[in-house]
């Protein structure tokens, strides 16, 4: 479900769960911008998910500033599927790379539910074209065959900070989902695991200039989607 950026946040409280959501953090939310210096008004946030981690990073800053900070970690508190990329339907793979928030859900089967733009440019190159698969999500409760559970709790905290940053104007609110935490021995390690497998490894050497470049200037770097499937970082 989505609606305009005007008035965003009054048209997502017309639903009962996201009322509640309100009622049970709305305060939390308050008070981490505040202790951050970030005025709702001028919210934009960013997330980074990291797989094995099983954490779910919230990042955010006030437009007029260049540099995000850290917010809040989630936990994940279900996975599926293994390293690597989801490539077609039925692989109970988590996605992994660049995207965004492209849905609100406040009647989800799993509380609330952020809907991740799966499949991307990239995903319809080099996955099953026929069968690519979809409904990839952060939720609540705490089972998965792809998504990102993060408790009922918890997801109306995540809720809420992406329905102020829409309703402030964020028009795209990116997620990167990463394997794991991409320090130089961990990306070394899988590299060597992996070796053989190009499709793991050329996301995962992408996917690490990213995660370099944002834990030096905590900025997002352009990320441009080549016609072969792969990523171009300026």
């Amino acid at each position: 479900m989505s609606f305009s950026n005007q008035g965003f946040r009054e048209e997502q409280k017309k639903f009962p769960r996201v009322r509640q959501a309100y009622k049970d953090k709305g305060d939390s939310v308050e008070k981490i911008l505040s202790d951050n210096s970030i005025q709702k008004q001028n919210l934009r946030i960013y997330l980074r998910a990291f797989k094995s981690n099983k954490i779910i990073e919230l990042w955010g800053r006030n437009s007029y500033d260049d540099n995000y900070v850290l917010l809040k970690e989630y936990s994940i508190c279900k996975t599926s599927g293994r390293l690597g990329p989801k490539r077609r339907q039925g692989d109970r793979q988590i996605p992994e790379g660049f995207y965004h928030i492209d849905k609100f859900n406040p009647y989800s089967n799993f509380y609330l539910s952020l809907g991740i733009d799966y499949p991307n440019k990239s995903d319809k190159i080099l996955g099953d074209k026929d069968k690519l698969g979809g409904d990839i999500y952060i939720h609540g409760s705490c089972v998965t065959i792809g998504c990102l559970p993060i408790t009922d709790e918890w997801i109306k905290e995540l809720y809420i900070f992406c329905v102020e940053s829409k309703n402030s104007g964020q028009t795209n609110i990116p997620i990167t989902i990463f394997p794991v935490r991409l320090s130089n021995g961990n990306l070394t390690k899988l590299l060597e695991k992996y070796e053989e497998d190009s499709d793991k490894t050329d996301l995962w050497k992408e996917l690490k200039l990213v995660y370099d470049y944002f834990n030096d200037e905590k900025q997002i770097p352009e990320i441009t989607f080549m016609n072969n499937g792969r990523h171009k970082i300026n």
